[in-house]
């Protein structure tokens, strides 16, 4: 098999290691790709900092056209990306396009955000004392960027690393995760086909234990990272100084208030909690259900995921596939049969085979159990009643998370005041908290991260404001 090179300051190269990327269905090799050497990440990030003026100062049709014709390439390549995706990730084909389609829409809307940063204007002659006087106000980056990316969108949000720096002119240097580097390397391929200046992007799989470095060097002040709380925040912790964006996990929860629809809401619920073998920080992981209509609902939601294809990730009709690894889905099973042991009722799933963990439904769970309290990240869900709206939405705020939240209601009322009161950075009405679209601010509070991607809001947190004041005009 041959060595996949990564990106090195917008060039192919091999370093002296090498790293095996296998399916995590049958375990069968996907990819071998090089590993940078500690010389080679060095001069990645010389040449970003090199570039640094440069990129900024791109024309604003230089970028916009770059990003256009990312997208355009990926949708020539879709379903050969889609594959790759689904071999290296286990994700099933299905949901696979529809993250290649996603990334597609990112860099689109990438390339027309970036054609609308034209800065603002404002009159200063507001008051006597500035007579004369007019600001112009520009967004300028702060500089390089490090992305660190995770396993479960191995593209898309890679992609919402590497769209907006390139819109606002900061070379970007990615860091992909070891089990799933092949996705960003192809996207490496298609940056390499633009204008783009030599140093304005690197593509460099080292493992984990090699991050630090790259975290605390002082020519990458942008840190931007997806994964999980503990390592974010200890990013956080290790470089105050610099502007880090984080965005994190959830125990998403999805309330069922008695007027919902409950066809709609079991359908939902059942697809998306389990939904890329459920590892995605806006699956659904609590379930709250009106005590009026919890056992109507529990009816219809066990035979929805019990109806859910569970098998070969490549094969068209398979809904869930296998988790990242055995050990993923072995922690889940331990978590799955901690909470049973202390009392939860298995309504449904809970068996492992390999890295595959059957779609589960769990009922009666002490509240302190790690499925309820922490991010379980497999497909396993949490059904709990509860007595009306006051005590549904003080349940979705006791976590320690906060990214999104769903809720199934038909009232008006009801909706604005979830927005007002439940503590997360997306509130989805008449839907589960797995909807997001890219264009949309997304990202949480609490122990669910900091900043917010979408893309024009990446835009305004990889810059800062510079003003500019002209004196003496006949405004």
């Amino acid at each position: 098999m041959d060595v996949r090179p990564f990106w090195l300051a917008g060039r192919p190269a091999t370093g002296d290691a090498e790293l095996t990327v296998t399916n995590p269905h049958d375990g069968r090799t996907v990819a071998v790709c090089s590993v940078p050497t500690a010389d080679q990440v060095e001069e990645a990030v010389a040449a970003a900092a090199a570039v640094r003026k440069r990129a900024a100062a791109l024309p604003i049709h230089v970028r916009a056209e770059a990003l256009a014709h990312v997208a355009r390439r990926l949708a020539e390549r879709a379903d050969e990306i889609a594959h790759l995706i689904t071999a290296e990730n286990g994700k099933p084909i299905f949901w696979a396009r529809g993250e290649v389609n996603r990334a597609i829409s990112t860099f689109r809307f990438a390339a027309e955000e970036t054609r609308r940063l034209s800065g603002e204007t404002v009159r200063l002659d507001t008051e006597a004392a500035s007579a004369g006087r007019l600001a112009y106000v520009s967004r300028v980056p702060h500089g390089p960027v490090l992305g660190i990316t995770p396993f479960n969108f191995p593209l898309n949000l890679v992609a919402h690393k590497v769209a907006p720096a390139i819109a606002v002119g900061a070379p970007i240097i990615v860091k992909p995760a070891p089990a799933t580097p092949v996705s960003s390397l192809v996207l490496g391929e298609i940056l390499a086909e633009t204008d783009l200046p030599e140093g304005m992007f690197s593509v460099l799989p080292v493992p984990n234990d090699r991050a630090a470095s790259l975290v605390e060097d002082p020519r990458l002040p942008v840190v931007s990272f997806t994964g999980s709380a503990p390592v974010g925040y200890a990013i956080m912790d290790q470089v105050p100084r610099k502007h880090v964006t984080l965005e994190l996990g959830g125990n998403a929860a999805a309330v069922v208030l008695a007027d919902a629809d409950l066809d709609w809401a079991a359908s939902r619920v059942a697809l998306f909690s389990n939904y890329q073998a459920g590892q995605s920080c806006i699956a659904v992981q609590r379930v709250i259900v009106e005590e009026s209509v919890h056992d109507d609902f529990v009816a219809r939601l066990v035979p929805a995921v019990e109806a859910l294809v569970t098998g070969d990730p490549a094969d068209e009709k398979t809904q869930v596939g296998p988790l990242v690894s055995d050990e993923a889905a072995e922690r889940v099973e331990q978590w799955v049969d901690e909470a049973v042991s202390a009392g939860a009722r298995l309504l449904t799933g809970g068996t492992r085979d390999g890295a595959t963990i059957a779609p589960t439904v769990l009922t009666d769970v002490p509240a302190d159990a790690k499925v309820c309290r922490e991010e379980i990240f497999g497909p396993v869900m949490v059904v709990q009643s509860v007595s009306g709206v006051d005590e549904a939405f003080a349940t979705v705020n006791d976590s320690k998370y906060g990214l999104q939240a769903g809720v199934f209601t038909r009232d008006l009322d009801v909706a604005f005041r979830a927005n007002r009161e439940l503590e997360v950075g997306g509130v989805i009405i008449g839907d589960v908290p797995s909807y997001r679209a890219d264009q949309m601010p997304y990202g949480g509070v609490k122990d669910s991260g900091v900043g917010r991607e979408g893309i024009r809001s990446a835009i305004a947190d990889l810059t800062y404001e510079k003003v500019m004041v002209l004196t003496g005009l006949s405004l």
